[in-house]
């Protein structure tokens, strides 16, 4: 019983520490001229809080959403960038939609 218990607690532990984990967005500057602007992108991504504990594409919201508006030119990085986010909230869930603008380049 003893034993069950603490397989029972550890796997809990491991299943919302591991819950939490994201890769962090790094937004790059670039002050010199070795790149070519592409035009203007943008790209979006949406995040749910379940029961608000359980996160559903919560984590990496604001990497898919950067992602999404630097492939939405075909670029590598974006040069001033916008982060909006909108908000839902419902009894049993909680909507997060994150929104990059930026101008994309592309290196050369």
């Amino acid at each position: 019983m003893t034993a069950t218990r603490t397989v029972l607690s550890l796997s809990l532990l491991a299943f919302l520490t591991g819950g939490c984990v994201s890769k962090p967005l790094k937004i790059e500057t670039r002050t010199g001229s070795n790149y070519e602007e592409l035009g203007e992108g943008q790209g979006s991504a949406t995040g749910i809080m379940l029961f608000n504990f359980i996160p559903i594409g919560q984590n990496e919201r604001f990497v898919r959403a950067y992602e999404a508006a630097v492939k939405s030119k075909g670029g590598d990085a974006l040069l001033n960038p916008e982060i909006s986010e909108r908000w839902f909230w419902a009894y049993m869930l909680n909507l997060y939609r994150t929104t990059v603008r930026g101008t994309v380049i592309r290196y050369k």
